[in-house]
């Protein structure tokens, strides 16, 4: 498809590129009618794309892979002027537009997505967000909820899909969640769950993503856990002792699912593809793994799920980093598997309604083991000198990888 052989084309021609961006000439033959230019960065790609939720960590990475070969991207802006401005480098001039709107104002919505033949929804968040609201009689002030996740995971992603049928927009794709079941004792997973099916009943040819829990560079998952362990006095806690599942997917894979799916759009419609890692872990055995990249020697607690949900009502409202996961909701989240089904359930659907997954789309899972290290060594004492030999001596014993024992 273009996007790839613009993708293939630049990779060929990398060593003729002397600036941060190569404007070489592409080898690609297929184009889109509008598209425009040598391939690239500076060319047309013939697609115009809005994008709701591109400050979070996935979407930077959906938009660079958009600049990178020359979509018109739309980027849907809450915040001030300088909100996105790291988004602004990873387009060509004039290859990007930020609109200002309100996800509770459909006009602001309508005005961001304009003439986009495709929209990308992203908007999702971990916590239900607080704010002060007046109150009669002393002390005059209360906290209300701002953005509930009904609101997040269920009325905007309805209110955007009933929008892009009523401007009879070509396509739509939903990021949602592999932990969205009906059935979730998560409110966050529920009303993710919700979402999709508010999705697919007002736009019913939705591409709609399911990715597991995201690592990488920017993540709440493995950066979470180092920073736990390197600023918590009495250890890192786990509900339950970590022993439920989970199979995190890099976030670039995604990304890259995502553009290939923009790439074409018609082949994927009404698809719903699932993205997931390479391996599965408990949550104790992803913090010793992590653990061992930092050289951290923390004590894992172990917290029964009662007794952390009670503690997290209070350390929901702590600061950065206990409150990024230490969360009710969060606390339900971490307490079940949060991994996908086996590869053989996956081989075994037949049907045009069958679930798809990243191979499908001819994209290998990125195992965690070949990046984690990259982020998390900062996390180290003296950083990755330490582990050469006459640098400030001899690095301590090293904690025990589980991962060594699974590769034995």
């Amino acid at each position: 498809m273009m996007l790839a052989t613009i993708r293939k084309g630049i990779s060929q021609n990398t060593r003729l590129a002397t600036r941060s961006f190569s404007n070489a000439v592409s080898g690609y033959t297929e184009k889109r009618p509008d598209a425009a230019g040598p391939g690239g960065r500076s060319s047309n790609a013939g697609i115009k794309v809005a994008v709701f939720g591109a400050g979070g960590f996935l979407g930077r990475y959906v938009c660079s892979n958009l600049g990178e070969v020359g979509v018109m991207t739309y980027i849907g802006n809450r915040g001030d002027g300088d909100a996105y401005r790291h988004l602004r480098p990873m387009f060509d001039l004039g290859r990007s537009r930020q609109v200002f709107y309100s996800s509770r104002d459909r006009d602001s919505i309508a005005e961001v997505i304009a003439d986009a033949d495709l929209v990308i929804n992203l908007i999702g968040k971990a916590h239900e967000t607080t704010t002060f609201d007046d109150k009669e009689g002393f002390p005059y002030i209360t906290v209300k909820t701002n953005f509930s996740f009904e609101e997040v995971n269920v009325d905007i992603p309805r209110t955007i899909a009933e929008i892009c049928t009523e401007m009879q927009v070509d396509h739509l794709i939903h990021v949602s969640s592999l932990a969205a079941k009906p059935d979730a004792t998560s409110k966050w997973a529920k009303t993710k769950f919700d979402g999709e099916q508010a999705v697919r009943e007002a736009y019913p040819w939705a591409t709609v993503i399911r990715p597991t829990q995201l690592f990488g560079y920017e993540d709440t998952l493995t950066n979470w856990l180092a920073t736990m362990a390197a600023n918590s006095p009495l250890g890192v806690p786990l509900v339950d002792g970590g022993h439920a599942l989970t199979q995190p997917v890099y976030m670039d894979d995604v990304a890259t699912t995502i553009t290939k799916v923009v790439d074409d759009p018609d082949k994927y419609e009404g698809k719903t593809i699932d993205c997931f890692g390479a391996r599965d872990f408990t949550y104790k055995e992803l913090a010793e793994f992590v653990f061992d990249v930092t050289s951290q020697y923390p004590d894992i607690i172990n917290v029964p799920k009662d007794i952390l949900k009670k503690a997290s009502q209070f350390s929901q409202f702590a600061p950065v980093p206990m409150a990024d996961v230490m969360t009710p909701d969060c606390v339900e989240l971490w307490s079940t598997d949060y991994a996908a089904p086996s590869t053989e359930w996956y081989t075994s659907q037949v049907g045009n309604d069958k679930i798809l997954t990243m191979a499908d789309l001819g994209i290998s899972q990125t195992p965690i083991e070949k990046v984690a290290f990259r982020y998390l060594h900062r996390f180290r004492k003296s950083g990755h000198y330490a582990l050469e030999e006459g640098y400030h001596g001899v690095h301590e014993t090293k904690v025990k990888s589980p991962l060594s024992k699974i590769n034995a």
